[in-house]
């Protein structure tokens, strides 16, 4: 909480803050135990220290690259973006998704037929600010994501840990930025654990979000009669559209629904 507190100083505020302190500490000097004024001004220093490292952490977990878009063709209330940027050791790397209008802040539809543009996408994990023009539905720009301590906080008590044990690294910042992309959100942590999954992973966050794998599908897949299926499990069975209806229909034709990886055969073969 206090270095969320620290992170919203710049550093200037924090030096004349700190030198306010000093002035008025010089000017009582004589009138001070020579213990207490030591105390202060190496509380002075160690608030240096946290300022500069909370500061220094968000400087480097930030992300910077460019982005390319195009409005659906089918579609006009969606629009897919891609972000491209580059890491430390000169790869490239690149990931798109389609969004809907709504969850843009400052673009519409009628913003990307022509002119400049100015918007983000704010998500749990951080926010990606993008800033570029478009002409006749298709855009290009530069962006800059942020990540947010909040998030990795919040899922950290939750038992998912996005920085492991490196919450400068590069490896963070793009595990946050794709959290951000994909929109894997403490809501959905909640809602798996509800559903008494066990063992989750972080990586599991990505895998339910991406797949769209949430509790009321595991509970529909446990009242099935597979109470037990492992995260794999559910991505296969959305992969290959087994829900309950596709259950019950195997079953209705009789052919026996109790084991798993058979109800996938019968989904490749088009079984129902």
């Amino acid at each position: 909480l206090v270095l969320n507190f620290l992170s919203h100083f710049t550093l200037s505020a924090v030096f004349s803050f700190l030198k306010s302190i000093n002035q008025k500490v010089n000017f009582s000097e004589d009138k001070m135990n020579r213990g207490i004024l030591d105390l202060v001004r190496g509380l002075s220093a160690a608030f240096i220290i946290i300022v500069i490292g909370s500061y220094v952490i968000v400087a480097q977990s930030a992300i910077t690259g460019e982005w390319s878009a195009k409005v659906k063709d089918k579609a006009a209330d969606k629009i897919h973006i891609s972000f491209e940027r580059r890491g430390s050791r000169g790869g490239k790397n690149q990931n798109g998704s389609t969004y809907s209008f709504d969850e843009l802040r400052g673009l519409s539809f009628g913003q990307t037929q022509n002119g400049r543009v100015s918007f983000s996408l704010v998500r749990d994990a951080g926010t990606i600010e993008c800033e570029g023009a478009f002409t006749n539905g298709k855009g290009s720009g530069t962006f800059r994501f942020t990540p947010s301590r909040a998030f990795i906080d919040a899922m950290r008590s939750r038992g998912f840990d996005f920085t492991k044990g490196s919450p400068d690294s590069e490896e963070t910042a793009e595990r946050l930025f794709a959290a951000a992309t994909l929109n894997v959100t403490i809501a959905l942590a909640d809602d798996l654990r509800s559903a008494n999954f066990d063992n989750l992973e972080t990586d599991d966050l990505f895998k339910a979000a991406i797949f769209k794998i949430n509790g009321q599908f595991m509970s529909e897949m446990k009242a099935t009669g597979f109470p037990n299926l492992s995260m794999e499990d559910l991505v296969k069975a959305r992969i290959f559209k087994i829900d309950a209806k596709f259950v019950q229909g195997i079953r209705d034709i009789g052919f026996g629904a109790d084991d798993f990886e058979n109800l996938v055969k019968y989904s490749i073969f088009k079984v129902t």
